[in-house]
């Protein structure tokens, strides 16, 4: 789950990481009392890129404050709407540095980044050689903090004890809180060696959610941001809109096949709505898991035909069958056809009880792309 930077800040606080004083506006209409100025007000959306964008601002007044959170809450920034704003207190008199923490899960260890200069142009100040260090640790705080203060070692102080105190304090919740990746871009750092997370971009495992009590209360609280990471908490899919013009609706199984069956039909010229990786147990037993992603699905304005395309090795194709129409008559609002790619258990029981009801059922994907076309020409 990639956390907003005001959220990703909110966990930092929790565990001692200082940072500078701010808060959240969802509403310019609706302004709470600001922390001291003058201040930063920063689009809070899951993407990089938000300062060159035009999604932070400078401000000295409260008036001016006011416009800019306005203006930037009108914005879309990479394609993305800007639903809320953090305004906090600019910190003067520091140096911008970098330090970033990242689970390299091929070298089972965590990467370490350094750099003595941070700020929005890391992606340029990275080709000066030398600029950027890195080393791999291994996973676990000790190790890491020992990594950052080697890494450091020759810088001159206050940054490099600033950068070593940096390391080792925000080691804590990069592992108390399973992420995969904890920047810090910039890591303020003043001249008497204090330092303030500026920013903070913060990616935790959804696959650790079960284990983690103030993740899952952050989703439950702040839904609205998380809309999708909120739907697997409650619901135990993944689901994503992949194109809000999409035509094709898809009902799916397994995140890999999914998304190569997104790759497959945009190579084919066709515009798939959403991914979908249902869990085996969602298609057993109780209808009520199809009926809420039918549902969803029926959200798309434009979906002309649902996909289904299902690998079943436990799962009976002919209990799936009659779940999926069963899902589909208490769907009312999606009518539109359905075609079926079905490989697995069952297979003749699920196509005579399809077949009964219009559903076409196929085993090759060009079969089933083939129906698919006639259906959105139709």
């Amino acid at each position: 789950m990639y956390l907003l930077e005001h959220d990703a800040k909110r966990l930092l606080a929790t565990h001692g990481i200082p940072l500078p004083a701010g808060i959240l506006v969802e509403d310019a209409a609706k302004m709470p009392a600001l922390p001291p100025g003058p201040w930063m007000v920063k689009a809070q959306l899951a993407a990089g890129g938000r300062g060159k964008a035009g999604g932070i601002r400078k401000t000295t007044t409260e008036t001016e404050t006011l416009a800019a959170a306005a203006e930037i809450l009108r914005k879309r920034i990479r394609g993305l709407p800007v639903r809320g704003c953090r305004i906090e207190q600019q910190v003067s008199g520091a140096v911008e540095t970098y330090l970033s923490l990242m689970i390299d899960a091929a070298q089972a260890g965590v990467r370490v980044m350094l750099a003595p200069r941070g700020g929005v142009d890391i992606e340029t100040l990275s080709a000066q050689p030398g600029l950027i260090r890195g080393a791999l640790c291994d996973p676990e705080p000790s190790a890491v903090s020992a990594c950052v203060r080697n890494l450091g070692n020759d810088l001159a102080e206050p940054l490099r004890s600033a950068l070593a105190a940096a390391g080792s304090a925000l080691a804590v919740p990069f592992f108390a809180h399973e992420c995969a990746l904890l920047e810090i871009n910039p890591l303020f750092v003043k001249p008497d060696g204090t330092w303030f997370a500026g920013d903070a971009k913060m990616i935790t495992d959804d696959n650790a959610l079960g284990r983690q009590p103030a993740l899952r209360e952050l989703l439950q609280a702040r839904a609205g941001s998380y809309p999708e990471d909120a739907l697997k908490l409650r619901h135990g899919c993944d689901y994503v809109v992949v194109d809000p013009d999409g035509e094709i609706g898809l009902l799916t199984t397994g995140a890999g096949l999914s998304m190569m069956l997104i790759d497959e039909l945009r190579a084919a010229g066709l515009k798939p709505y959403n991914f979908l990786d249902v869990r085996t147990g969602g298609l057993r037993g109780d209808p009520t898991r199809l009926v809420h992603v039918l549902n969803w699905i029926a959200q798309g304005p434009r979906i002309k035909v649902i996909l289904v395309n299902v690998f079943a090795g436990i799962t009976d194709l002919g209990e799936f069958a009659r779940l999926l129409l069963a899902a589909l008559a208490q769907a009312p609002q999606l009518k539109v056809p359905v075609v079926a790619r079905l490989i697995g258990t069952n297979l003749d029981a699920a196509r005579e009880f399809l077949a009964r009801h219009n559903v076409p059922v196929v085993a090759e994907l060009s079969a089933a792309f083939d129906h698919v076309r006639r259906e959105l020409a139709s």
